[in-house]
């Protein structure tokens, strides 16, 4: 299996856990009467399941995207590309005709 893969899917599955043990602390601080709504509903397991599922869809593109950009050279030994940037700058003098026109001022 390649190895970019491989990532994916090991940030995936900790990104799932993260989310597991946040929707858990969820329920157990029982932040907004959470877990009275969760046990008292016929429902309830649907409620967390889909709350788990939700918030493990974005940790897990976190997880994955962190990765990632962790997965650049750590070293900025100058610039590695693009256009050159001048040192100085200088002002560059420019003619402009002056015309009469119906919204110039006079």
């Amino acid at each position: 299996m390649p190895k970019l893969i491989q990532l994916y899917i090991r940030n995936v599955v900790l990104g799932f856990a993260i989310a597991a043990a946040f929707v858990g602390m969820l329920l157990w601080f029982n932040v907004m009467n959470l877990w009275h709504l969760v046990s008292t509903s016929d429902a309830g397991l649907l409620a967390v399941f889909i709350l788990w599922f939700m918030h493990g869809i974005v940790f897990a593109g976190v997880q994955f995207g962190w990765a990632v950009m962790a997965l650049a050279d750590k070293d900025d030994d100058g610039p590695r590309g693009g256009s050159p940037v001048a040192r100085e700058y200088l002002p560059i003098p420019v003619r402009v005709e002056a015309r009469k026109g119906p919204f110039q001022r006079r």
